[in-house]
């Protein structure tokens, strides 16, 4: 079937509010260049770095946004976000097999290549380059992933931004069997994540989230569940885990380092709670902590995903699903934090279901 030549899309046009967000149906459908290919996009899930992009809370800089891009740089306008896509492929550019073409298949948002070239600094999908808040998007054949599995499109695209990052941060906090992992914001889409990927290592869990949250929590495989805002050392206890993944950071950071055991690892991805924390460094160094600051992902980590999806070692959770042009009342809901897993947008007819 021939493709059309424009799309219907969501473009951020500058950073600031929901405002900056254009719904149209005149974008150019994307064309592939040499060993990309062209996607359909059937769902897109939301996820904080949509919202953190469109702020520009990523800039240091209060004067302009000129760092506000993903990977520090200034954001190219507008740009089509979506980090999180399960589509089909749909055409192919030179040096990439016309057999892809009807291949189901799930993006890799941390991107090494584009058009071939591999690129000096990692990208990410719906930042650097645009995403899948669109009817199609385009990406190096390398970070297509097929993937087969009897989940709808909707539940396939709650994970390869969130779970991919989960998958990362464990990998590189090397947890092992029987470790205690103390994993904050876990109602969140990279928080429950993780407690299914932990599980998978059959790590003992420490889930960190609000009262109305805990069944459901305990029900992905939280072994234990300490409620926001409690104090972890009083729960707890001094050196008691043996890795913490953060993804909250805020006024109680300093406790994470308390409980962690002499020689623990520390990982993050996120500060919701906020960026700024205070550090003792006495305790770093005396406790021989290693610290791990996560967004590249690790050779492997994408691959190891898709694996664990086809297997059936984790599961989906889709909280809510909006239409695309939806996407202002879907970031609403996202920032109400009342959730637990991912929000997703159906772009097109899931065919799959």
């Amino acid at each position: 079937m021939a493709q059309p030549n424009t799309m219907k899309g969501v473009q951020l046009v500058g950073h600031g509010g929901p405002e900056m967000l254009h719904y149209r149906e005149d974008i150019a459908v994307p064309q592939a260049r040499e060993n990309e290919v062209v996607i359909r996009v059937l769902a897109a899930g939301v996820n904080n770095t949509d919202i953190n992009t469109r702020t520009g809370w990523y800039s240091k800089n209060d004067k302009n946004q000129e760092d506000a891009g993903w990977a520090g740089n200034a954001l190219q306008l507008p740009r089509i976000q979506g980090a999180d896509v399960c589509g089909i492929i749909v055409a192919v550019g030179d040096g990439v097999t016309s057999q892809r073409v009807g291949e189901r298949v799930l993006i890799e948002p941390c991107l090494f290549e584009v058009n071939g070239e591999t690129l000096p600094t990692p990208w990410y999908f719906g930042s650097e380059c645009d995403g899948g808040f669109a009817e199609y998007t385009v990406v190096s054949s390398r970070h297509a992933y097929k993937v087969e599995s009897t989940l709808s499109d909707v539940e396939l695209a709650t994970f390869p931004c969130s779970y991919s990052t989960a998958e990362n941060m464990l990998t590189r906090a090397q947890i092992k069997p029987h470790d205690r992992v103390l994993i904050t914001g876990a109602s969140g889409g990279v928080g429950s994540a993780a407690i299914q990927l932990a599980k998978v290592r059959n790590a003992h869990v420490i889930a960190v989230t609000s009262a109305s949250k805990v069944d459901q929590l305990r029900d992905l495989g939280a072994d234990e569940i300490i409620l926001r805002d409690s104090d972890l050392l009083q729960d707890l206890g001094e050196n008691s885990v043996d890795a913490v993944i953060d993804l909250v950071a805020g006024s109680s950071w300093p406790q994470l380092l308390q409980v962690l055991k002499p020689k623990g690892r520390y990982a993050v991805s996120g500060a919701i709670g906020g960026p700024i924390v205070e550090l003792d460094v006495r305790t770093l160094y005396l406790k021989d902590l290693s610290f791990f600051g996560c967004t590249v992902l690790e050779a492997g980590v994408f691959a190891n995903l898709i694996q664990c999806i086809e297997q059936g070692h984790i599961a989906p959770i889709v909280a809510k699903t909006f239409g695309l042009k939806d996407i202002n009342a879907a970031q609403a809901f996202f920032e109400q934090k009342s959730h637990v897993g991912k929000i997703v947008l159906t772009v097109a007819q899931d065919e799959h279901e």
